[in-house]
């Protein structure tokens, strides 16, 4: 038993390593790949589109063909591409290898959970082992920085990648010996219409934000790209209202309350993502700080997330939902705003509160916002609504990498120099992100204890495989 906790928990520490190690690599492989703000774009949104669209289809996925066997094959596949990632000679090679990196970790992070769950019946147990799947998740996300600085300082970009290898070769061979198989034979097919579609359209939808800064706004390519994703998204709503087991039952989206906290989860993406990635840029590029400084000092964000995130789900059983939600995003939201007011000749000593604010306030929202979904549905669809949740953050996080990248390329495009053009991109992610503060306040429920605790209790990242528990 305790092997399979540290295979699972290795497993997913790997795939939210991978998370936040490539952010401090950005600066390196811009220099060292000749390319520009779009390709380092592509490099986060190739991979992070993958695992938001093929999340809630890898669970069912695992549940109808066996938890073991998906996660070797998402371990083999992820261990693979990191390899390619760390070999590719051009921008193109490491994107698709970005892509294989997010269909391995669409398996393997939910079969991860799903053979954590079955192990584990007993409640108090597997309360227990989630907790410790989700804590070295936690771990995985703040060493990205620090680890991402000293590889790529010590031997270049390709290192965040091929860190991957020993450790996946070593958990697949424990694997083979270790983990028996399970699987759920009444678990529903897989809607291959819909999961098709919606990658499409909200991959069509990213290549126009992405690429309208250096193409144009107006270019046929661009408005086509658009054009095609929101035709893809409508026949994704019209197939998602008429097949027997639909990937996203939209039905859920007649409860207010779980309309409202998947808005504001996708808001939490846009904005906390897509500040994240400019984070060492800022250092690097502004501040002309080395990568391994840059890396280490983006840390308060992410150890200010690991911190504050236990404590969210007792916040908001205790003074409920909305409170708790609408006082993080107001935090976050103020926190990206004073960022924006950072300078090239701020000392780190008026810069490292400001990352600090930014993710405690992320951190109170998200949990919170996990259990308001769940909350919303029956208990039997739990798993469901905390997968959706997920979903809905990765889906965010696509789009603010994709935005505010847009808003940096056009304000450079129109002769700003890039501290301006970043400092224009987080007072927008902090706007947003006090506007939705507001919808919160406004729109989400006050209620306090949701159907199933285990939600608001757990990180959102700890329920991206819920769907598999119920």
């Amino acid at each position: 038993m305790k092997a399979l906790l540290t295979l699972t928990c290795a497993g997913q520490f790997m795939v939210l390593l991978d998370n936040t190690i490539v952010g401090a690599a950005l600066p390196d492989m811009e220099q060292r790949l000749h390319t520009g703000l779009t390709g380092l774009q592509w490099i986060v949104d190739a991979y992070v589109l993958l695992v938001a669209m093929l999340l809630l289809p890898g669970g069912v996925f695992a549940d109808r063909f066996g938890r073991r066997r998906v996660f070797l094959a998402g371990l083999v596949v992820f261990t693979v591409a990191s390899v390619v990632c760390s070999l590719a000679p051009s921008i193109g090679w490491l994107i698709a290898g970005r892509v294989l990196q997010g269909v391995g970790a669409a398996a393997l992070s939910p079969a991860s959970l799903a053979l954590l769950v079955a192990a584990y019946p007993a409640p108090k147990e597997r309360v227990r082992a989630i907790g410790l799947w989700a804590g070295f998740s936690g771990i995985g996300l703040a060493a990205g920085p620090l680890a991402g600085g000293i590889l790529v300082e010590s031997f270049g970009w390709p290192a965040i990648f091929l860190v991957n290898v020993p450790i996946g070769a070593v958990l697949l061979v424990a694997g083979l010996r270790v983990l028996s198989e399970s699987r759920n034979p009444s678990a529903p097919p897989i809607d291959v219409p819909g999961t098709v579609l919606s990658v499409a359209g909200v991959g069509a939808v990213t290549y126009g934000l992405i690429e309208g800064g250096s193409r144009g706004w107006t270019s046929p390519v661009i408005l086509g790209s658009f054009a095609a994703g929101l035709a893809l998204l409508a026949a994704f709503v019209v197939v998602e209202g008429r097949v027997m087991t639909p990937m996203l039952p939209l039905r859920l989206f007649r409860e207010r309350l779980f309309t409202a906290s998947n808005t504001a989860m996708v808001v939490v993406g846009f904005a906390l993502m897509g500040s994240s990635f400019f984070f060492s840029q800022f250092f690097v590029h502004v501040q002309g700080t080395s990568i391994l400084v840059a890396g280490l000092r983006t840390l308060p964000a992410t150890l200010a997330m690991v911190i504050v995130s236990p404590f969210a789900g007792r916040f908001a059983a205790r003074y409920g939902f909305r409170v708790v939600v609408s006082i993080g995003l107001a935090l976050a939201g103020l926190g990206l705003l004073a960022l924006g007011l950072v300078h090239a000749d701020t000392g780190y000593g008026n810069v490292w509160w400001r990352l600090a604010v930014v993710g405690i306030g992320f951190a109170l929202a998200m949990s919170p916002l996990t259990g308001a979904a769940v909350q919303a549905v029956s208990p039997q669809e739990g798993g469901l609504a905390s997968g959706v949740s997920s979903t809905t953050r990765q889906i965010g996080a696509v789009l603010g990498v994709a935005v505010l990248g847009a808003i940096v390329h056009t304000r450079e495009s129109g002769g700003a120099s890039f501290e301006s053009a970043l400092n224009s991109a987080f007072l927008a992610a902090g706007a947003v992100t006090l506007a939705c503060a507001v919808f919160t306040g406004l729109w989400l429920t006050a209620a306090r204890t949701p159907r199933s605790g285990r939600a608001a209790s757990e990180p959102p990242l700890a329920a991206s495989a819920g769907r598999l528990t119920s």
